[in-house]
């Protein structure tokens, strides 16, 4: 019995020093007044004498207002603060690089669009990797735009309407309410639209430059068919190839949000958090109150709730509509992008197909050649066999006359000559040879 408590000693220090330690934050927060080189270049030096623990990575924290710091999170802390499984962050990985992916989930939307891996809040953004070359405009964008479209003032608003409730018993009318709540987009779908035009951009530039460098190849194969030219005709398909396929993911995943109205109405992280707002702000204005006026706050929360029902029905049906419209608007511009590169395939097929035809016109003119020289290979042959036989020791009475020899070398010369013409004239009736 004398040693328990130095066993609970023992177990208690052993108990804290078991305790994780909380992971360092980079002191680098950003105002949106300052400017972006400034700022990027303060982020990089913040972040360069710190030493990533094991498995933390470098994400970049963006509130409603614009504010913004670098911090190192590993996947247990993202995974505790954005409520998400830990799959969703496997797919944020390097494995599905390449892949896009749009996620709706309980308290989070996660975004995976070619280089840009976000995970959306009602509140917040976390960025990964946001010091790499192709995130750092998606980065500008955020800070630039996030405090000029913030609704801070119309959840202050929000808020001081739960609180008049809950001290006075009284609720905010549906139409000012929904009026205040469309005047902006949420907060997550304006992160959704940033991204998406930062990617769409993106992607028409590489269009643009794809385009830039193949129509000068092109045409200068179609002029001169050589080993150089269709080296750079064959790293150029490859690239358009890649860039169709990435422009095809983005597209299949808008395409099937918009085919799906119950993903999108998951996506409405601002509409889940104000309702819980409202939903514990009544709890708590139904429980601060007596017993003796139970019955005044009774027919109150009656009306509060089909207040709050008409409310969640009209935001539903525009709040869809609204993201219905926003993903269609670009998904037509990545729509125009691929018609953009399925129209320099065509070009690309298109030249293919007269370097073909001018290929096969060069074969063609090739076996004329051939068949030619095969026929005045042939009058040869014939004049060859008549001087052999005439070579041979036999005896014959042309011998001995005189002046033969030249007479007779012309007439077998001539009719090898009309044999040769002969045979030309019949392939070209035949259609052999071109005229």
């Amino acid at each position: 019995m004398g040693k328990g408590p130095f066993s609970l000693r023992r177990t208690s220090s052993r108990r804290r020093s078991k305790k994780p330690a909380e992971m360092p934050l980079i002191p680098a927060v950003v105002s949106p007044s300052d400017g972006a080189d400034n700022s990027i270049a303060a982020m990089v030096a913040a972040s360069k004498p710190k030493k990533k623990a094991g498995g933390a990575r470098l994400w970049m924290r963006f509130d409603r207002s614009g504010q913004s710091e670098l911090i190192e999170c590993d996947k247990s802390m993202i995974i505790k603060r954005a409520s998400i499984p830990a799959r969703d962050l496997r797919i944020l990985g390097p494995v599905f690089s390449h892949s896009s992916s749009i996620l709706a989930r309980e308290k989070a939307m996660v975004v995976n669009l070619e280089f840009i891996k976000a995970i959306v809040t009602a509140e917040e953004v976390l960025l990964l990797d946001p010091l790499r070359q192709e995130v750092l405009p998606f980065v500008d964008q955020l800070r630039q735009q996030l405090p000029n479209r913030s609704p801070t003032k119309l959840l202050q608003v929000a808020h001081e309407n739960e609180t008049h409730f809950s001290t006075a018993g009284q609720w905010l009318p549906v139409p000012e309410a929904v009026d205040g709540l469309h005047a902006e987009l949420p907060f997550e779908f304006q992160v959704l639209e940033i991204a998406l035009e930062v990617v769409c951009s993106y992607l028409d530039a590489s269009v643009a430059d794809l385009e830039t460098d193949a129509y000068p190849v092109l045409d200068e194969l179609a002029m001169n068919v050589s080993t150089k030219n269709l080296e750079h005709v064959r790293s150029l398909k490859s690239n358009l190839t890649r860039l169709l396929a990435r422009v095809q993911k983005v597209r299949d995943e808008l395409e099937h949000l918009l085919d799906d109205n119950e993903d999108m109405e998951h996506l409405y992280l601002t509409r889940k958090w104000i309702q819980n707002q409202q939903t514990e702000a009544l709890l708590g204005a139904v429980a601060s109150n007596s017993m003796t006026s139970a019955a005044p706050h009774l027919r109150r929360l009656s009306s509060t709730r089909s207040g709050s029902v008409i409310t969640s029905n009209y935001m539903n049906d525009h709040d869809v509509e609204d993201l219905e419209m926003l993903l269609e608007a670009y998904f037509m511009q990545l729509d125009g992008t691929r018609n953009k590169i399925l129209s320099v395939r065509e070009y690309i097929d298109d030249t293919e197909d007269y370097v073909n035809i001018q290929l096969d016109n060069q074969r063609n003119e090739l076996i004329q050649l051939q068949l030619t020289l095969t026929i005045a290979s042939f009058a040869i042959a014939v004049e060859t066999l008549v001087a052999g036989l005439f070579g041979m020791n036999i005896p014959c009475t042309l011998y001995n006359t005189d002046g033969i020899f030249g007479l007779f070398v012309g007439v077998l010369t001539a009719s090898c000559i009309m044999l040769f013409l002969l045979v030309l004239g019949y392939a070209r009736w035949k259609k052999l040879l071109g005229s």
